[in-house]
């Protein structure tokens, strides 16, 4: 029956003292499971001990720097017990030794070697060309060279300079080659270097056995620089069918201490949060604005490349997840956000076991999947662009503890850009545009005929006719809301009537005009859109609303 976890301040008189007296066992442990939140790891690791009756000086080594000190956490069984912990930062065993680094640093070698081995071999064949050129004359001055000897002596040098030239080319071209290999890894190597001189942390523990046995010591404390982020997949195969969330998290560890073949849990709760009891506030109500940068909890902004993550499993096989697009062209940089999280936190167990560098980089974990209900309807501006948008709207997604983030919207097969998870959403539907949809058409034209310009006193009143057509070429039904406008008249001599809207809805203030058209399989509709605007004569009007877009001429 293991004791209950106790936490000590840092106790230095008794560790003092005991060190003077017997030398303190190094304990070199691996860390058992984690729970890893939005900012920070909790770390747990245990280790069997060979303990002597009596006091116990335990020291576990190789631990990161960046331990909350005010976190350590000792359990021990029956039968032992806990006197004192101390902390301390050992500047001298950084750890130089780190399988990474040690791999970028053998290729460097290698590449080394080979160029040094190239840069000979061509130093030989330049001091073997030397000699022919010096050694060219086969005749004296007074004696003169067979024919058929010449001819011989003639394609001896020719050959055998072509193939020293050659073969020169040959070396300087590889030597070339290996050259630019050796600087991107002298590059890789700077960069693991900053993460392998970091000083390890130690702990110190006094305990006290009643008899010699093998006991188990458990450590528990909470890291800095390191945690995850939310990242969501959402998947549309068509019109009439559900669609597939894939929740998945971008872990990140920069402790300096490599987390290897490890079983853990993604939690959204706060690992500094004080243990005095909680009180209440006022609540106050009051209506959301959209914000573009994630705003509320801190969490530390990591950057690392995310191009085909690979993430060791249990089986030891690589699972590759592939590159992650998130919608930007940032050549595979990923960013940790800030990031705002519902009041009341969620965990997520992790069955899969994974290794996740201390190299600072983001590597992907699937949290989960899951088949959302949905409704698809189209939406279109044809006065702004002319092709119609699908809508996706999304319910049962309040009850999976998602956490606000980016998520890559796919529609049949095809990849269509980001959009954003926002979980302030108090609605029980999440909307999502999931594109162009080419498989329905509407088209805006003017009816000239219906159109015109008119002079009526001192008066100009112009007539304007639009005819919209909409038609279904899908095998399902659909709904389509259409919007329009009609101008706003901002000045007593201008006056703006509308005369034909076929049914739209008509927002007064703003000049807005809706339509929800349906539309069965193969069905077409039209839609006129009619109105005037009168307004005085010898003034000049702006009818026509422009947009500017800044574009490049070749000269």
């Amino acid at each position: 029956m293991k004791k209950t976890a106790i936490t000590f301040s840092l106790i230095f008189m008794f560790l003092g003292i005991f060190a003077q007296q017997n030398k303190p066992i190094n304990i070199k442990s691996k860390i058992k499971s984690a729970s890893i939140y939005l900012a920070g790891a909790e770390l747990i690791r245990n280790k069997s001990v060979n303990l002597k009756k009596g006091e116990n000086s335990l020291v576990f080594i190789n631990l990161s720097h960046k331990i909350n000190i005010k976190s350590i956490r000792i359990t021990t069984q029956d039968g032992v017990d806990l006197l004192g912990i101390s902390h301390k930062i050992n500047y001298l065993s950084a750890n130089k030794d780190i399988p990474a680094l040690k791999k970028v640093k053998d290729s460097l070698k290698l590449m080394s070697k080979k160029i040094q081995n190239l840069r000979d071999e061509t130093d030989a064949y330049q001091t073997e060309k030397k000699m022919l050129l010096a050694n060219m004359s086969i005749g004296g001055t007074n004696s003169g060279v067979a024919v058929s000897e010449l001819r011989q002596a003639s394609d001896f040098y020719r050959t055998k300079i072509t193939e020293i030239n050659k073969k020169v080319s040959y070396n300087n071209t590889k030597i070339n080659e290996y050259s630019v290999k050796v600087i991107n890894l002298k590059k890789e190597l700077n960069q693991l270097n900053t993460g392998a001189t970091y000083p390890r942390s130690e702990i110190t523990i006094l305990v006290s056995s009643n008899v010699d046995k093998a006991s188990t010591i458990n450590l528990k404390y909470i890291v800095s620089d390191c945690g995850w982020s939310p990242s969501y997949d959402i998947k549309a195969l068509d019109t009439d069918k559900p669609v597939e969330l894939t929740y998945r998290a971008k872990v990140f560890n920069n402790t300096g201490i490599n987390w290897d073949n490890l079983s853990f849990n993604l939690s959204t709760a706060d690992p500094t949060l004080s243990a005095e009891k909680p009180n209440l506030k006022p609540w106050y109500l009051t209506y959301y604005t959209y914000r573009d940068n994630y705003s509320g909890r801190n969490m530390k902004k990591k950057e690392g490349y995310a191009q085909n993550m690979v993430v060791q499993t249990q089986s030891n096989q690589p699972q590759t997840f592939g590159n992650v697009n998130d919608g930007n062209n940032n050549n595979g940089i990923v960013t940790f956000e800030e990031v705002e999280i519902p009041e009341l936190s969620a965990e997520f167990k992790i069955t899969k076991k994974y290794s996740i560098p201390a190299d600072d980089k983001p590597y992907i974990v699937e949290i989960s999947k899951h088949n959302l209900p949905a409704t698809y309807k189209h939406f279109a501006v044809t006065k702004l662009d002319k092709d119609v948008f699908l809508i996706a709207r999304i319910t049962g997604w309040e009850d999976l503890n998602l956490v606000q983030g980016p998520a890559n919207v796919y529609y049949a097969g095809t990849y269509l850009g980001q959009s954003f998870i926002n979980t302030r959403n108090v609605k029980d539907t999440l909307d999502l545009s999931l594109g162009r949809d080419s498989k329905v058409i509407i088209t805006r034209s003017k009816l000239k005929n219906f159109s015109s310009t008119q002079l009526i006193g001192t008066k100009k009143k112009e007539i304007k006719t639009f005819e919209m057509i909409a038609k279904n070429n899908r095998k399902t039904p659909i709904e389509i809301q259409l919007l329009d406008q009609l101008p706003i008249s901002q000045s007593d001599e201008i006056e703006v009537k509308a005369l034909e809207l076929s049914g739209a809805e008509y927002d007064i203030n703003t000049g807005e005009l809706k339509w929800l058209i349906k539309l069965a399989p193969g069905e077409k509709k039209k839609i006129t859109l009619s109105y005037y605007i009168k307004y005085p004569k010898n003034k000049t009007l702006e009818t026509k609303k422009n947009t500017s877009r800044q574009i490049r001429y070749k000269f």
